[in-house]
């Protein structure tokens, strides 16, 4: 699951995926209260599959990253699924606010779209086909 409030990222994330030829089917939303409503699968997500994965830029509007953080540490289910920190920040505060609710990673966006497709290929080789993700989740989801 790709939590990120911004299109163009998005989009280029999406092309970085296929042109690694990931499988994966990625969900995406824009903002903090339809990422909640994707999770607790309500709203216009009431058959959304569970993520094995998320990736979440902090800066979200409405509820931002971090509150939402605090609501995938707080709840039992979710707080098992990894969260990447995924985000134009690079702010020491950031960081550390970020490891304090049990991020995963925290992982700077480049500028750059070739080292924006490094990054999607590193986190694909180790997140996608290193790592062992919780097993309750489709083995086909972020």
């Amino acid at each position: 699951m790709l939590i990120d409030p911004n299109p163009e990222d998005t989009q280029l994330f999406l092309d970085a995926l296929n042109d690694e030829k990931i499988a994966n089917h990625v969900h995406t939303v824009s903002d903090g209260t339809e990422a909640l409503d994707f999770l607790h699968q309500r709203g216009n997500h009431t058959d959304a599959p569970r993520p094995n994965l998320i990736l979440l830029d902090v800066d979200l509007p409405e509820i931002d990253g971090y509150d939402l953080l605090e609501e995938l540490t707080d709840d039992s289910e979710l707080a098992e699924i990894p969260v990447i920190v995924l985000t134009d920040s690079s702010d020491a505060e950031a960081v550390a606010r970020s490891y304090e609710l049990h991020t995963n990673a925290f992982v700077q966006k480049p500028v750059d779209p070739d080292e924006f497709i490094d990054v999607v290929r590193s986190l694909k080789n180790f997140w996608l086909e290193i790592v062992w993700l919780p097993s309750d989740a489709d083995d086909d989801q972020l």
